[in-house]
């Protein structure tokens, strides 16, 4: 057990209305496509205000450990180029699925920013509501399985912060979150 896994604590959580690009955190956490290439939403905005840097190093990580990209429910540490964050820490979302429960995937990529996170030494990160733009995750399900996740890791994270774009997304974390 590392020493950061002995510090282990809950982390305390926080809730922002506002863009997740601008948060002044030790990592944020990008809700990637498996292609680690950039895409729309979270991924496309982390991608255009971190810069080339960012595509550069999930270009390499391709080349190297992921040449059939990211798993859903892993995650992957870059640099957070030209971000106010040190670090974006990508993670693959599953798509929504009304036959197939998926809830233990989603549930994963909370845990495993969170690892990523303590081998990175971050204290400080912030989380997208992931998987609920168009991979059509459930809004007040998403919010469940998230707080839930993040709520029972190990961590040595101090703060988790869901950062929600919008009043609703805000409203379906702070109903978990009470």
């Amino acid at each position: 057990m590392s020493a950061d896994r002995a510090a282990a604590h809950a982390p305390r959580l926080t809730l922002v209305q506002g863009d997740l690009t601008e948060q002044a955190v030790d990592a944020v956490v990008n809700a990637a496509n498996s292609s680690l290439l950039g895409g729309g939403g979270v991924d496309g905005a982390i991608h255009r205000r971190g810069g080339p840097d960012i595509l550069a190093e999930c270009r390499a990580l391709r080349a190297s450990h992921y040449g059939r990209g990211l798993p859903t429910g892993q995650a992957v540490a870059t640099t957070a180029g030209r971000l106010p964050a040190r670090w974006v820490i990508h993670t693959v979302g599953p798509v929504h699925s009304t036959s197939e429960d998926r809830s233990d995937q989603l549930a994963s990529c909370h845990r495993e920013a969170l690892r990523v996170a303590d081998e990175l030494g971050a204290r400080t990160v912030a989380f997208p509501a992931i998987s609920t733009g168009v991979y059509g995750w459930p809004l007040e399900d998403a919010a469940r399985i998230a707080v839930e996740a993040v709520r029972a890791a190990e961590t040595a994270v101090e703060e988790v912060r869901f950062v929600l774009f919008d009043e609703r997304a805000y409203a379906a974390f702070a109903a978990q979150v009470r």
